[in-house]
């Protein structure tokens, strides 16, 4: 997937005022629209058009585009970075109609917050207050086993008199209750837009990440951990000590264990009223082979063992 320069699309320069965006837009998008341009590649010039206009007249993704853009360069070979879109409020203000009319790369950054603007949209509407916000804010996976209050920064784009788009942040303070998963909301009430009249303020929706782990990763409230096991561990059965987001814990590996067999810990997962599990994948490490010693041990091996590893295979040793 291709980076998209919006910038260069409308032909404009980055810091360029919303009125200046809006401008470019319209011309541009008077030239190539169908309608009037019949020349080949006209469709697909005004398709691009919107696309960039979306974006560009919208403070939220603009602000969101730019911190992510600054890096990479129009037809870069490109790859959302994880968490990219982290601790940015988006509200509900935009209605998608044609989600086919925009590309790989938009629906990658911005077809989650768009649907879910889609939803407060109308929520808004009903009950005649202001707009709900969301946002990613990403935890350590100790959090969930523990809870913890945590003080968040959150990025909110606003648009200056003269046009230009600025990025404010507020602090908050937050409780990440224990047990809380990945992709889970935590909802705080009247942190949203304020509302009109004596409409209340809407909400702040805040989506639950996990931060990369060097140990666990996780499987909804599954936990997994690749445990390093000695060949001798695996084959002759051994108990070891392996690390849990609650402590380390002693493990019993069964005789003759293979290269990754699961061994399951039952409720020793993310907690809740049905906690999950947690599954030690064993990973046998063989010894390298750089002293003498080690070599002889191996080549006693090799004599001794009758062990053919491709048996299966059909392959003789």
């Amino acid at each position: 997937m291709e980076f998209r320069d919006y910038y260069a699309i409308l032909g404009v320069a980055k810091g360029a005022p919303q009125d200046e965006i809006k401008q470019a837009y319209r011309k541009l998008a008077r030239k190539y629209h169908p309608d009037l341009n019949k020349e080949a590649g006209a469709e697909e010039k005004f398709k691009e058009l919107g696309e960039a206009n979306e974006v560009l007249s919208d403070p939220e993704k603009r602000a969101a585009y730019d911190q992510l853009g600054s890096a990479y360069q129009s037809g870069q070979e490109f790859k959302p970075p994880p968490n990219w879109d982290e601790s940015f409020e988006f509200s509900g203000r935009q209605e998608r109609v044609d989600e086919a009319a925009f590309s790989d790369f938009f629906e990658s950054l911005f077809g989650q917050q768009a649907r879910r603007g889609q939803r407060t949209q109308r929520q808004q509407q009903f009950h005649a207050r202001g707009e709900d916000h969301h946002a990613r804010i990403v935890v350590d996976l100790v959090d969930a086993f523990k809870g913890a209050k945590r003080s968040i920064q959150l990025k909110t784009p606003k648009i200056t008199p003269d046009g230009h788009v600025v990025t404010e942040q507020r602090t908050l303070n937050v409780n990440i209750p224990k047990g809380v998963s990945a992709g889970q909301h935590i909802r705080l009430k009247g942190q949203g837009m304020p509302g009109l009249g004596e409409g209340g303020a809407g909400d702040l929706y805040l989506e639950i990440s996990f931060a990369p782990h060097p140990y666990f990763h996780v499987e909804g409230k599954d936990v997994y951990l690749d445990l390093p096991v000695a060949p001798w561990e695996a084959a002759l059965g051994s108990k070891v000590k392996a690390p849990t987001p609650g402590g380390v814990v002693d493990i019993t590996i069964p005789a003759n264990s293979a290269q990754g067999r699961k061994l399951r810990l039952k409720g020793r997962g993310i907690p809740s009223r049905t906690p999950g599990d947690l599954y030690i994948v064993l990973q046998i490490v063989l010894p390298p082979a750089t002293t003498e010693k080690a070599k002889k041990v191996y080549e006693k091996m090799a004599d001794e063992l009758a062990f053919n590893p491709r048996a299966k295979l059909g392959v003789d040793a």
